[in-house]
């Protein structure tokens, strides 16, 4: 045997994976599990559900891609009396090892003598050179003669495997079909982090793959894929052609599957459906009534951030100072502590309520904001201010889109890609005042300042006429 074929034996012996030893649980341990991350729990979680360590339901999550097999999926059906069980075949094993015959076994588990014959002559562990009868060894050799495996149709079709790699993971390549590199990218199994670069490759989604398979071959019915089974073979181990790595060329980069459930529990803990605009007072919306104030961030370099709030009625304008703490850039954050780059809960909290009480309470009724992190703190900020507050739903900017509107007319001053943090509250007041004196069309040419003042003598005068 040369060299060559030595390598390549060696190569395809490396590609077969060995059944290794019985595994201590199967199909029936696993499944609360799988369960478990149906749910919307972490792998460390569902573990602890399943009774087995974190690093083992970790293990189960990333050899499966984040999906679960087929066979122990929630819709999957539960295996039927028909076929013995784990705890039956212990109480086999426990019998023989009694002495007991065939029949006395059949009888005490209530099956027929023939399903125990055969049982104890296609299970047994047979690697000591004898029969022995052992559950463990017993229940590994049924699960794995219970499989019912499909070559999947990337593994059997060369031409639609080329064809899907090739828009996958395909070079870029210039107006005159040069091929570019782009950076070089190591893949380490893990999803690219911020800030990073990404491995350049043509990238088509596997929707738009499977789609235009029809169109460019619209007469070779061999040629169709679902998305489904590229994201399978992409994802599960041992699914097919695809190499994991791959999954670096789609948009997200993410190496394994979100399930349904635990993207969705994603939201944030502190917006509650009390608190969403839906249960805002329709009477906001037509602007008669001032005193509802919409709210948000805009952000800038090494994570400075400057606090906008608009009143609705008037456009009237409030900006808030956020600079960074002492030790922002220098010291890494303490767990638990504030953000020190100044725009924390604790310091957006603060800065609002120094605002708000400047104003009358007439005007201090409803603040809209988005489903930041920076507004954890807002039962808080409700009791000091006495502003009702309430989030937009997420992805949602538009629902507050009098402030998206500001913040657009702020970046004329604050442009975005700037470090915010040099900008001293004295600067943000002028900025503040410049927009305040700006007449507006939408409000017939006044500026925000004199529609304010307009509602502050109006309320004034009401109260000295209820008075009187």
């Amino acid at each position: 045997m040369n060299a060559k074929t030595r390598r390549s034996d060696q190569a395809r012996r490396a590609k077969m994976r060995s059944p290794g030893r019985p595994p201590v649980l199967h199909r029936s341990e696993r499944r609360p599990f799988w369960r478990a991350i149906a749910e919307g729990c972490s792998s460390e979680e569902a573990a602890l559900k399943a009774g087995v360590s974190q690093p083992v339901g970790t293990r189960w999550f990333r050899e499966c891609g984040g999906m679960p097999p087929s066979h122990l999926a929630v819709s999957a059906p539960l295996p039927t009396g028909r076929y013995l069980s784990l705890t039956e075949r212990e109480q086999i094993a426990l019998l023989r090892v009694r002495g007991e015959g065939v029949r006395e076994i059949a009888r005490q588990l209530e099956r027929a003598a023939s399903t125990i014959s055969r049982e104890l002559r296609r299970n047994a562990a047979t690697r000591s050179g004898g029969f022995e009868y052992r559950a463990v060894t017993a229940q590994w050799h049924a699960d794995r003669a219970s499989r019912r495996p499909k070559s999947a149709k990337l593994a059997i079709n060369a031409a639609l495997r080329t064809y899907v790699q090739d828009r996958l993971a395909g070079r870029v390549a210039s107006a005159g079909g040069k091929k570019l590199s782009g950076p070089m990218v190591r893949w380490n199994g893990r999803r690219h982090g911020p800030r990073q670069h990404r491995r350049w490759a043509r990238a088509w989604s596997p929707e738009q793959i499977a789609h235009r398979l029809a169109i460019d071959f619209p007469e070779d019915s061999s040629m169709r894929i679902s998305h489904e089974a590229i994201y399978q073979s992409l994802y599960i181990q041992g699914r097919g052609a695809l190499r994991r790595e791959l999954t670096a060329c789609l948009r997200t980069g993410r190496t394994l599957r979100v399930p349904k459930e635990r993207s969705a529990g994603r939201g944030k803990s502190f917006v509650t459906s009390e608190i969403l605009i839906s249960e805002r007072p329709a009477l906001v919306e037509d602007r008669a009534i001032p005193g509802h104030w919409e709210g948000d961030l805009i952000l800038g370099l090494a994570s400075s951030a400057i606090g906008t709030l608009v009143e609705r009625t008037t456009r009237f304008i409030v900006l808030l100072h956020l600079p960074p703490l002492p030790g922002h850039g220098c010291q890494p954050r303490e767990k638990h502590g504030p953000a020190l780059a100044g725009h924390g809960a604790e310091a957006v909290r603060d800065a609002i309520t120094q605002a708000m009480t400047s104003f009358p309470e007439q005007l201090r009724r409803s603040l809209t904001w988005d489903q930041g992190a920076e507004m954890s703190q807002h039962a808080q900020l409700s009791i000091d201010t006495g502003l009702k507050v309430y989030f937009c739903d997420p992805q949602s900017p538009w629902q507050r889109g009098t402030n998206e509107n500001t913040n657009g007319l702020l970046r004329q001053y604050f442009p975005k890609g700037t470090n915010l943090s040099a900008h001293s509250t004295t600067d943000l007041q002028a900025v503040a005042i410049t927009l305040n004196t700006r007449p507006r069309k939408t409000l017939g040419w006044r500026t925000p300042a004199e529609a304010l003042n307009e509602l502050l003598n109006s309320e004034n005068q009401k109260r000295v006429a209820t008075t009187n």
